[in-house]
């Protein structure tokens, strides 16, 4: 499809070709590049491109990326294989990391409560994960109740996704006051932008369109003035938030 009047795959030969001078390759990939725009773009992005992008941070994101695509059970299975051959605490969390992952909550439900036992009893990052699962399998009050034993023995723990899974649950268990009091205190110092998301889609269930309105729109404007790299750090989330400000514009 032309883009400006130009084919795709010649858009794609000048993105290889700006990424070939500013890192320096030799000369002679512009030439493959514009000679055979098609196949000299393809053969650069597996010869120079992947490899290269592989040691950034969002190189390895767009990897896992692709492999997610092309295999979506792989880590699973990886997984699995791994904790046939020695269930290890370490393998139990991998596996029910990769099940929580593939949408099998109430899977993974058994192997976090597994993996608490000997010297790994009280850890409160097991715990958080644990409480994630059971509040996705839904069982809101079970997560509640379980982080409200990990504050309670570990009064200087600091975890802002448990802190978000709580808010979560409680607004699962129905206690509005509490659960608003727990958000409001989130977005108040939570890094990224997971709790606006989540906090903006309770609000939306609970029917106060506007405030949920309010407060991806205050996202979606301090990210503006955000850095570009920052931007891209926490784009998941301003999709989301995006998405959710369109859904709401429209009543």
């Amino acid at each position: 499809m032309p883009i400006l009047g130009l084919g795709l795959h010649v858009i794609v030969a000048i993105f290889f070709a700006m990424h070939a001078i500013r890192s320096g390759q030799d000369r002679y990939w512009l030439m493959i590049l514009f000679a055979f725009p098609g196949v000299g773009s393809l053969v650069y992005a597996l010869m120079i491109w992947l490899p290269s992008m592989r040691h950034t941070r969002h190189g390895h994101a767009f990897v896992r990326g692709v492999k997610q695509v092309l295999d979506p059970t792989r880590e699973l299975r990886a997984a699995q294989e791994a904790f046939e051959d020695a269930a290890t605490t370490d393998n139990r969390l991998r596996l029910a990391d990769a099940l929580f992952a593939a949408g099998r909550a109430s899977e993974a439900v058994p192997q976090y409560q597994g993996a608490l036992r000997g010297i790994h009893s009280d850890d409160p990052d097991i715990q958080v994960r644990l409480a994630r699962a059971l509040l996705e399998s839904g069982h809101a009050t079970a997560a509640r109740e379980l982080l409200d034993e990990v504050i309670r023995k570990r009064p200087d723990f600091r975890s802002q996704d448990g802190h978000i899974i709580y808010a979560r649950a409680v607004a699962a268990e129905g206690n509005r006051a509490k659960a608003r009091e727990e958000f409001e205190t989130l977005i108040g110092y939570a890094s990224g932008f997971e709790a606006h998301v989540r906090y903006a889609e309770v609000l939306q269930g609970w029917g106060e369109t506007e405030k949920a309105r309010a407060v991806c729109e205050q996202v979606l404007t301090r990210a503006k003035r955000m850095p570009g790299f920052a931007r891209r750090l926490n784009k998941p989330e301003l999709d989301r938030l995006k998405q959710l400000s369109a859904v709401l514009a429209k009543g």
